[in-house]
């Protein structure tokens, strides 16, 4: 199941190994997969920004805005494990360039449509193509700068997370103020097609250049798909079961978009919950060779099998994983509903309002990044719990913050408390991702990390954004969002639980890998 840095994926004799990179290289590598993620979030965030003028040209409620923020969350997130094995498998940078060239082409598209739907298509389109980059940059980042500076390396190449998020909000608002939220999405969808052709020229630093060969891949699923419909059986059923309510809500009682999609959405993760608890029971239970993920479904499912059984046998992950989901849900949320809140609550224009939040997180947010991959190396060279004290620490600081500021209707007393939460709610950022790739072995780093992206979207703004939005609906924006900040602070200080495991499963990780 395990492959040595120098030998290729197609089962051939190894490939001439890969020259040293220079220190000057790896930087331009950093540098431009850093530039691509904050395409990545100023692709994804732009919608925040024109959801006022969005629900007003197509005539939607708060409900259906939550649930275009989720269509891209929910998609990304089922997409990104498969991608982050396929990265663990074949190319990383050929995974890179297609997703830069599919989540462009298709925010491209989205200053094009008509209705909600399809909006809602492209921006779960736009999932795909970012689900593509998020697990391959990483590790590719992680090999690029191994060892004590690999939490400033995740914190520039996070930074782009903090920086790209709040430029698209902040892009989004202005270019909507000037020619129109249709225009936001054709702007910022461009630049990303020439990331793409540079991305494809990158030099992997452990694995020789090679063609991405999908009947290879392929090849390794025959003879198993029976075996594979099987062991999948409940997320397909919850899916087909979701797609008949949705038909028969809609064509039968004439329910509106929301309601089809809730059911949709309900139904598959009720399937995928099923699915995860049984595979957890087989993995524990140590049947493999019962499952369509062992030896004779081939190599691509059989790592697959070894990044959950890595999950679950590493206690870090335990805690890191159900934090990541806390996290998400509370900072996503804010993100993709702070413009609007406000816009509603200090009485400002959509633009005006984007243009503060954009300006002030795009220094704070940046700032704040960066220092928190900067402090948790620091204390990472005097205690392994260093990275994961620096994530505690941050919420615990900004997230009472956050709550108070939620309360604030005074701009001259919202912008300096904003800074300050802000600043303090970034330093997550490089130190979480740091500590995946601490206590996993590089040869699975990917997949891993392909499965948190999953398993935090999935329970974390996937839920956040429609939720906020069906309690705007009932009680007011004003009362909906102080959820967001409560329980992104619980996520915090749960990630604590991890101090007591790093140290061991760093060690583990050493020997295994």
């Amino acid at each position: 199941m395990s492959r040595e840095r120098g030998e290729t994926t197609t089962g051939g004799p190894a490939a001439t190994p890969v020259p040293p990179l220079s220190a000057a290289y790896r930087w331009y590598a950093l540098g431009l997969l850093a530039f691509i993620n904050l395409l990545n979030y100023l692709d994804r965030n732009v919608i925040f920004a024109l959801f006022e003028p969005i629900k007003r040209d197509l005539v939607l409620t708060d409900t259906q805005l939550g649930w275009l923020g989720s269509a891209y969350i929910l998609v990304f997130s089922l997409a990104a494990l498969p991608f982050g094995l396929l990265s663990d498998l074949r190319s990383r940078r050929g995974v890179i360039a297609w997703g830069v060239a599919v989540w462009s082409a298709f925010t491209v598209l989205g200053g094009l449509v008509r209705t909600f739907a399809q909006l809602f298509v492209c921006r779960a389109a736009v999932g795909i193509g970012e689900a593509a980059y998020g697990p391959a940059a990483s590790s590719l980042v992680a090999d690029y700068f191994p060892g004590k500076g690999r939490a400033v390396a995740m914190g520039v190449l996070s930074s782009g997370l903090a920086f790209g998020g709040v430029l698209g909000i902040l892009l989004g608002g202005v270019l909507e103020q000037a020619y129109g939220w249709r225009v936001a999405f054709l702007v910022v969808g461009v630049p990303g097609f020439a990331a793409a052709v540079l991305a494809a020229r990158l030099v992997d630093p452990t694995r020789p250049p090679g063609q991405l060969h999908l009947r290879t891949y392929l090849r390794g699923l025959e003879g198993g798909l029976r075996a594979l419909v099987r062991q999948c059986f409940p997320l397909i059923a919850g899916t087909v079961v979701g797609v008949a309510a949705a038909f028969v809500l809609e064509r039968v009682y004439g329910a509106e978009a929301t309601v089809d999609l809730a059911a949709l959405g309900a139904a598959v993760g009720i399937g995928l919950a099923a699915n995860i608890v049984w595979w957890m029971r087989q993995v524990r239970a140590g049947r493999i060779d019962r499952t369509p993920f062992g030896g004779r479904m081939g190599g691509a499912f059989g790592e697959l099998l070894a990044a959950g059984q890595r999950v679950l046998r590493t206690p870090t992950l335990l805690f890191v994983f159900p934090a990541g989901a806390m996290i998400s849900f509370g900072m996503n949320g804010l993100v993709g509903w702070g413009p609007t809140f406000i816009s509603r609550e200090l009485g400002l224009s959509a633009g005006d309002a984007a243009l503060i939040l954009g300006k002030w997180g795009l220094v704070f947010g940046t700032l704040g990044t960066l220092a928190g991959g900067t402090i948790a190396d620091w204390l990472r060279r005097r205690t392994p719990r260093g990275r994961v004290l620096t994530v505690t620490a941050g919420f615990l600081l900004g997230g009472p913050l956050a709550v108070w500021l939620l309360t604030v209707r005074e701009l001259e007393v919202f912008v300096p408390g904003f800074c300050a939460a802000f600043f303090f709610l970034s330093w997550y950022n490089g130190p979480q991702a740091a500590v995946i790739f601490d206590v996993v072995p590089a040869r699975v780093g990917a997949t891993v990390a392909g499965a948190y992206l999953l398993f935090i979207h999935l329970a974390g703004d996937a839920i956040a954004l429609p939720l906020v939005g069906w309690l705007s609906d009932r009680f007011g924006l004003d009362l909906a969002v102080l959820l967001l900040p409560v329980v992104a602070m619980v996520g915090g200080i749960l990630m604590l639980g991890a101090a007591r495991t790093v140290a061991a499963d760093m060690r583990r990780a050493g020997m295994d890998g």
